[in-house]
């Protein structure tokens, strides 16, 4: 036996160990919300596709637009003071 053999005797091992494990942890059971979210989306409440989701979708889209506009002025800026001669000294 080489320097490598009890490595490879503790990956074998290992891997006899984690495979016991995952195939008898037990399996939660998930409950299908798709209905429900069909339903949800498919609603006449007068609410935009993208926003139908909930509290989240409208602080992500907050986040989106707040972001949109700083960039904006931001790029008008830039584009502003690159459009400006340096001053010579």
């Amino acid at each position: 036996m080489g320097p490598g053999a009890g490595m490879w005797r503790n990956l074998l091992g290992l891997r006899q160990i984690s495979q016991r494990t995952i195939s008898t942890a037990s399996r939660r059971q998930l409950i299908n919300r798709v209905p429900e979210k069909q339903k949800l989306f498919q609603e006449d409440n007068g609410l935009p596709v993208h926003l139908k989701g909930g509290v989240m979708d409208n602080v992500l889209y907050k986040i989106t637009m707040g972001l949109t506009v700083v960039g904006t002025v931001y790029v008008f800026y830039v584009l502003t003071v690159a459009s400006m001669p340096k001053k010579q000294k």
